[in-house]
């Protein structure tokens, strides 16, 4: 990504930044960036959306408690699928699994979404979990999921009488690039930046990320922390609890102080930060390196998270 800037302001410089609409070298083979890889959510949503599996739950398990998890930028459904199987393996959650909007298809529709169109789906889906008649609502998100969820809370997007906890992994209120800031003024000069892959995340996250993607990301960093900075206060009913990796090379750690600063009733607030190096470590699967730490951290928080339940 920083390479990606330092180019862009070295091209701008001879081409005041014209317009480029080049396209990514995308391999439909393997890329979900191409045309196509889908999400498996799209062919199958009665696998991970607990609306579309069960038209008519039971009274017993409208009062079960229900994750909705939300995955973040560039990546799909498959951020969650250890805490899905986890959750599902346990029994005594439910869980739906939420595909952001302008996620999961191809490099078009990633590149056309603005973040309210990514934001779109959790609302859908909460509002069609209470509906149904389902009474103990939380959400799990991670890195851009979590302003994503905090603006819709904090916007009064969504009736949170059901709504009962909030955890966040990783949230991205400040970018651990900096430079993200100037994407508006030099995106347009090369169009898309490149992200290099680990062993298993082909066809599971977007290789190729375009300008017009990273602005937005940006405007949702830059709307929730102008809402921080004015204060937000959760609803009566609503606890929020943030874990944050003490290094990470996505989501600045100041971000996490920004949150406890921001949110006004203290009370309902817990932040705990992680000994982990990786960015949304909760999920493992498709990394290049995973140790026995990463592993007993990830079943130690998967296992306090549902026991507060």
């Amino acid at each position: 990504m920083k390479l990606f800037i330092y180019l862009s302001l070295s091209i701008c410089l001879f081409t005041a930044c014209k317009k480029s609409d080049k396209l990514p070298p995308i391999d439909n083979a393997i890329d979900l960036d191409g045309t196509t890889i889908n999400d498996s959510s799209l062919t199958y949503p009665e696998k991970f959306l607990l609306s579309v599996a069960n038209l008519n739950p039971s009274v017993q398990d409208k009062s079960k408690p229900v994750f909705i998890a939300v995955h973040g930028f560039t990546a799909s459904t498959f951020e969650w699928l250890e805490f899905k199987n986890f959750v599902k393996g346990n029994g005594k959650a439910l869980i739906s699994v939420v595909l952001l909007g302008g996620h999961g298809r191809d490099y078009s529709d990633f590149k056309n979404a603005t973040w309210e169109d990514w934001q779109a789906p959790i609302i859908t889906e909460y509002n069609a979990l209470r509906a149904l008649g389902y009474t103990n609502i939380s959400f799990i998100g991670s890195s851009t999921g979590c302003p994503l969820l905090l603006e819709a809370i904090s916007a009064k997007k969504l009736n949170t009488d059901v709504l009962k906890k909030v955890f966040f992994i990783d949230p991205i209120i400040v970018p651990s690039n900096k430079t993200l800031a100037l994407i508006s003024a030099v995106g347009p000069a090369l169009g898309y930046s490149a992200s290099t892959m680990e062993q298993g995340e082909n066809g599971y996250w977007y290789k190729y990320r375009p300008y017009q993607a990273l602005e937005q990301l940006n405007t949702i960093t830059q709307v929730l922390r102008k809402k921080l900075e004015n204060g937000i206060t959760l609803p009566d009913n609503i606890s929020l609890t943030i874990y944050k990796a003490k290094k990470d090379g996505s989501a600045d750690p100041i971000g996490a102080a920004l949150l406890y600063r921001g949110i006004t009733n203290k009370e309902k607030l817990k932040v705990k930060i992680i000994n982990s190096e990786l960015h949304v470590f909760t999920r493992l699967k498709g990394r290049n390196v995973i140790t026995a730490e990463d592993i007993e951290l990830q079943n130690n928080l998967f296992n306090e998270i549902l026991s507060t339940l």
